[in-house]
């Protein structure tokens, strides 16, 4: 059976969208469609900015609103790569803030001679803060599907703003808006089965980042009863998984992701599960990144875990750490290695924190499928499983977090370090980000908060003393 992957989904979905904002904007009587190129070449720019302003006039009330919104939104997703560009640099240089504006509003305010004037002036300076492009983006807000169309308005921002720096004011403007829209207390946790609709089922298969879901029949067993999928959703967005998280119940940790996701394996009596083992979270919309959807999600599954399962006493991760193996990369070249002399003054390979040269460790890393050959692999496990606690627990970014994303995830939401997994994802995924090493974080219930504040706020990472003891060797 075919599985659809994510571009399928959303070419699918902006035909629908298109057809139903036609709709729309062919209901009232001041609609006048705008025929504009899909580059958005030759006067078609001049013309769309005059369907801008024609939007933010308001004019006709909130049904005239309305309707030139859904045509703007409809021009929009007739456009090709290019006409996407440029409809929104016109966007972000057109309905910019008015400086001048800010200005005069900023003068207003030094110069307020009473308590009333400074209220005035205090307005007209907000007021004069945000940009007209805001006003205009709130406007598919009243549309079907009007969220998910700016969700992913946003999505293809963040994938231009290399290119076009110009866009930044821009995507600053609407994850500000996002925001809060999508604040926690917004969201509802739901559990997915596979008697979900087929449509919901699709979109796990398609928006599955860390474990690729292969067939219906693999996606069927993530679903089984020692199994479960829990998923954030917005009341804007009912059928648009945000963020989902996969468990497995299970007794004792688990340590090997291919074992875990076995189909042949037998299924285990939830019932009997001492052990919540959470082996996948996936952000299902790039627009939302950046956005803390996620920080709650697996403190949510956990008080719904444990009020349905009573044995259940662990609640672990296991994880990948998918940027490993470039961290490890840098530090196997000689300058890389050079670096850590000047840094440590010691000898090369007692500075990187392992017991064998880093020589031998390329040439071992460097042959073909090294991970199925003991004689590659059984060399690498202590230098690699050292190497690896050093990147997770001491390489820091310049404002103090951990390097790896997703031991920043975990350990900003109060979990602790708890083992390192040899060779515990076998994939193409698994040994090119990370070297087929795999973590266990362990939330401990009455300690997330401590755990939370140690690393947020001092810097440090909690760890078990088996983590310890590596560092140390």
């Amino acid at each position: 059976m075919t599985v659809h992957k994510k571009s399928s989904l959303l070419d699918r979905a902006f035909r629908n969208l298109r057809g139903v904002w036609g709709k729309i904007a062919r209901t009232y009587e001041d609609f006048s469609e705008v025929d504009l190129s899909p580059d958005l070449s030759g006067g078609d720019r001049a013309r769309l900015i005059g369907q801008m302003r024609a939007c933010l006039e308001a004019r006709g009330g909130e049904v005239s609103a309305r309707s030139r919104a859904a045509a703007l939104g409809q021009a929009y997703l007739a456009l090709n790569d290019t006409g996407h560009k440029v409809f929104l640099c016109v966007l972000a240089e057109e309905f910019d803030v008015d400086h001048t504006r800010v200005d005069r509003a900023v003068a207003g305010l030094q110069e307020a001679a009473s308590k009333s004037e400074r209220e005035l002036a205090e307005t007209e300076l907000k007021s004069a803060l945000q940009a007209p492009r805001v006003t205009l983006l709130t406007q598919f807000n009243a549309l079907p599907e009007g969220v998910k169309f700016l969700v992913d308005l946003r999505a293809e921002l963040i994938s231009l703003l290399g290119d076009v720096p110009e866009l930044k004011g821009l995507e600053s403007d609407l994850k500000t808006l996002l925001t809060s829209w999508f604040d926690v207390g917004f969201l509802d946790l739901r559990q997915i089965t596979w008697n979900a609709p087929a449509q919901l089922l699709e979109k796990l298969i398609a928006y599955e980042a860390v474990h690729e879901i292969q067939s219906w029949d693999d996606l069927k067993n993530r679903l089984a009863s020692d199994r479960r999928c829990f998923a954030f959703f917005h009341p804007r967005m009912p059928d648009e998984p945000l963020i989902f998280v996969w468990v497995a119940l299970v007794r004792g940790m688990a340590d090997n992701v291919q074992v875990l996701l076995d189909a042949r394996a037998p299924q285990e009596d939830a019932e009997a599960a001492d052990t919540a083992v959470f082996y996948s979270i996936s952000n299902a919309q790039t627009g939302l990144r950046g956005i803390p959807i996620g920080s709650f999600l697996i403190k949510r599954v956990v008080d719904r875990l444990t009020g349905e399962l009573n044995g259940l006493k662990t609640f672990a991760t296991l994880s990948p750490v998918p940027g490993f193996r470039a961290w490890l990369d840098k530090i196997l070249t000689e300058e890389g290695a050079e670096q850590i002399d000047a840094e440590k003054g010691v000898g090369r390979s007692k500075a990187a924190g392992v017991d064998y040269p880093l020589a031998a460790i390329r040439r071992l890393l460097a042959r073909p499928n090294w991970f199925e050959d003991d004689k590659a692999s059984d060399p690498l496990r202590g230098p690699l499983l050292r190497l690896c606690a050093r990147y997770l627990i001491e390489e820091r970014r310049a404002q103090g977090t951990t390097l790896d994303s997703v031991a920043h995830f975990h350990l900003r939401n109060g979990a602790r370090l708890e083992r390192l997994n040899w060779l515990a994802d076998r994939s193409e995924r698994g040994i090119t980000q990370s070297a087929g090493i795999m973590i266990n974080y362990v939330y401990e219930l009455d300690k997330i908060d401590a755990f939370h504040e140690a690393y947020t706020g001092r810097g440090e990472v909690t760890t078990s003393r088996e983590v310890d003891n590596l560092l140390k060797a």
